[in-house]
């Protein structure tokens, strides 16, 4: 049996198996992710929520494995060389899974960089900036008066779904026939703009045909419906 004693994090949410991999985190688009990276994968994991509402994510237990203090994060117990290694931020736990599970990934090194590419079209711009969208549509933002920084956010969504119908023309997935960590790095958020957002009317949603119908695919496989709601909330 792996010994975890090391992490403080196992202190605050004791291991049930210490063999299978440790997943820390909440239901959100970048929580979501991993999960659902777990599921398609098929890694043994236990998952632990992290809840925002009881400040979780500050505790030093919490910091000791992510000092940026967001979800997810992870604890392998068979890491590199079979140690036990943590690790933060949601597109690198995805290349970090889709490699050690060999799954999720192209076999050719030129199509791993195209995907990988994707991840960080999700990161650099999907994310932040639907994020953005959000809080000027479902949170404080909405109380500023001045438009500019929503009506900024708004353009941005659409430019970034355009470039995604673009993509799409002629694909099922965002490399093709092959479903990837690209494709998991993308839906949870496009799943919370039109979802949790309310934002689907405001970015003209139905005028990228291609990019509802990818999330159609992508939103309703059976990992994807069992990650949404990993870890469970209480």
């Amino acid at each position: 049996m792996a010994d975890l004693s090391a992490f403080a994090v196992t202190g605050r949410w004791p291991a049930k198996n210490p063999d299978i991999i440790q997943l820390y985190s909440l239901p959100t688009p970048n929580g979501i992710k991993v999960s659902a990276a777990l599921e398609e994968a098929g890694l043994a994991y236990e998952p632990h929520l992290v809840d925002f509402g009881k400040n979780d994510q500050m505790t030093p237990e919490f910091l000791s494995l992510n000092p940026n203090n967001k979800i997810p994060a992870i604890l392998d117990p068979n890491g590199p060389d079979g140690k036990p290694i943590g690790l933060f931020e949601s597109g690198l736990i995805l290349q970090y899974l889709a490699e050690k599970s060999g799954k999720l990934m192209p076999a050719s090194a030129a199509e791993r960089y195209e995907t990988l590419q994707w991840v960080h079209f999700q990161i650099g711009g999907l994310g932040p900036m639907f994020g953005q969208l959000g809080f000027f549509v479902k949170f404080a933002g909405k109380e500023i008066e001045d438009p500019r920084p929503r009506e900024r956010y708004i353009g941005e969504a659409k430019r970034l779904l355009g470039v995604l119908e673009g993509r799409l023309e002629g694909r099922d997935f965002i490399m093709g026939d092959q479903y990837t960590i690209a494709d998991i790095a993308i839906w949870p958020w496009l799943r919370t703009l039109t979802g949790f957002y309310e934002a689907g009317d405001l970015v003209g949603f139905t005028n990228y045909p291609k990019v509802a119908a990818y999330l159609d695919r992508t939103a309703n496989r059976p990992a994807s419906l069992k990650a949404v709601n990993i870890p469970a909330r209480d």
